[in-house]
């Protein structure tokens, strides 16, 4: 059988979602030893999506293939009594064949979340990027709406990224100051590697006045990562949820975590 998991999970001290041959301190890796005593037998999780060094995951889906039989709950809580503190399984259920974590979603939303005050924090710092300059969010919000829609994101693409094509589409960017918090909800259909923190990037460059509105065409549109400025901290970046399509009956994320209700 095919079982779906939802896994919230604090990355501060992980060196990413995806295992790795020398560094068993990834998720994955974390979550398959725990899924593998669970089971009886040897798991391997596929994930709706990657993320790197120092990114939270609040709505991360995987599926995984089994001949055991285990309730919801026994998956759930057999899992969470085997995980560290920092990896959570938040539900469970079976699956048909035919539903793929990676390649049945539709849609991924992120939350960069971005503490703008002169003065850095104590506390928080692995969740969120501390900015010291005044952030003009009006202004980051229309240099944000420029990257809505289908575009070539070459110049937001790390430079190693692996994916065959650089074409994306954004559905929406979002941008919102609450108190000294200024958070960016961002979904789109699928992401590149990186692609989140260097717009976040851009926007704060934008935000303090260092580059011009204008810049941020100029970025799209030069299709080149050397061009594009400064990649932002991962600390403030959350993967916050997967869309699927209705037919799977795959759970949303509370709305209430981390620090704001999804918008």
């Amino acid at each position: 059988m095919r079982v779906a998991l939802g896994v919230e999970y604090d990355g501060s001290h992980y060196c990413g979602w995806q295992r790795q041959k020398h560094d068993p301190q990834t998720v994955q890796e974390n979550l398959e030893a725990a899924l593998s005593k669970v089971a009886n037998h040897p798991v391997q999780v596929i994930c709706a999506g990657r993320t790197d060094t120092g990114v939270h995951g609040v709505g991360q889906v995987v599926h995984f293939d089994t001949e055991s039989e285990r309730s919801e709950k026994g998956w759930i809580f057999g899992c969470n009594t085997n995980l560290p503190d920092s990896i959570s399984v938040r539900w469970a259920q079976p699956v048909g064949e035919d539903f793929h974590a990676r390649f049945s979603a539709i849609s991924r939303a992120y939350r960069y979340v971005i503490y703008n005050h002169p003065v850095r924090p104590a506390l928080g710092m692995h969740h969120l990027t501390w900015n010291y300059r005044p952030l003009d969010v009006d202004l980051m919000q229309q240099a944000a709406n420029i990257l809505v829609g289908e575009h070539d994101f070459s110049s937001f693409q790390a430079q190693g990224c692996q994916a065959k094509s650089p074409i994306r589409t954004i559905h929406h960017i979002k941008l919102y100051r609450r108190g000294r918090l200024i958070i960016m909800d961002i979904q789109a259909n699928a992401f590149l590697q990186h692609m989140v923190r260097n717009i976040a990037g851009v926007l704060m460059a934008i935000g303090c006045g260092k580059e011009p509105l204008a810049w941020m065409t100029e970025v799209l549109n030069h299709r080149n990562r050397t061009l594009g400025g400064v990649t932002a901290p991962p600390y403030g970046l959350f993967f916050m949820r997967v869309g699927y399509p209705e037919q799977y009956a795959i759970p949303s994320p509370e709305p209430d975590v981390p620090f704001m209700p999804l918008q």
